[in-house]
């Protein structure tokens, strides 16, 4: 198994684990930064801002993984729906993953899974197609 067929999104979830488990719930809304716009208006970026920052990056990361059709693939879908499937046990389980952040995580997740089986299979139809014209 080679290191591509790792789900890139469970760096999300450990992320989001890591920062709560060990700073609490609080530490989502904690300044990151702040920046003052040309408007006059304050951008504050939050660690929970960065996990969804981090989330988004991630799953566009794993969109494009899935255009590929290699034996790596097939296990990265499969651990995908284990990701999806740990993720949605713990919103429903644990009381620190009650949150938007957590549960936008675990869309991410969800699209991640739908997206890839999706895309992989367009892709393996499109190749069967090229190899049938030859």
């Amino acid at each position: 198994m080679s290191v591509r067929a790792i789900p890139l999104l469970v760096l999300a979830f450990v992320l989001y684990n890591a920062i709560v488990l060990t700073m609490g719930l609080e530490a989502l809304t904690k300044e990151i930064f702040h920046l003052r716009l040309l408007s006059g208006g304050e951008w504050v970026f939050t660690w929970g801002d960065f996990i969804l920052l981090a989330t988004l990056i991630l799953l566009f990361i794993e969109i494009v993984k899935s255009t590929f059709t290699t034996t790596s693939t097939l296990i990265d879908h499969a651990l995908s729906m284990v990701v999806f499937v740990a993720v949605g046990v713990e919103f429903l389980t644990i009381p620190q993953a009650a949150t938007s952040i957590f549960f936008l995580i675990l869309i991410a997740t969800m699209i991640d899974v739908i997206g890839g089986y999706t895309i992989g299979i367009r892709v393996a139809r499109r190749d069967l197609n090229i190899g049938a014209d030859q």
